[in-house]
């Protein structure tokens, strides 16, 4: 019953992610943010997932190591964006600029 609660939570977690980046696409900050949420929960779930069948917790390593480089590339765009437009919202700036 405990490890039902345990899934059932880490999926409300991704969901409510999920629902954040779909309906909050205004602003890129936003949109990473739930996106490591997202992540994040994805991790739980994957280090919980490991624990219940005795397996080493390498793979989660690596897991949040992909995760952490994934972040800085975001975060690097962003601040590129940003000083390249001012601001961080979508509507503001075109991929099919120049």
């Amino acid at each position: 019953m405990l490890m039902l609660i345990y899934w059932s939570f880490i999926f409300i977690l991704f969901f409510s992610g999920v629902l954040v980046f779909v309906l909050n696409c205004k602003h890129l900050l936003v949109m990473l943010l739930s996106l490591e949420f997202m992540v994040l929960s994805l991790f739980l779930y994957l280090f919980i997932y490991l624990n219940l069948i005795n397996y080493e917790s390498f793979f989660s390593v690596m897991y949040l190591t992909f995760c952490v480089c994934e972040g800085a590339l975001g975060l690097s765009i962003l601040v590129s964006l940003i000083r390249t437009y001012g601001n961080d919202y979508f509507n503001s700036f075109s991929v099919l600029q120049c």
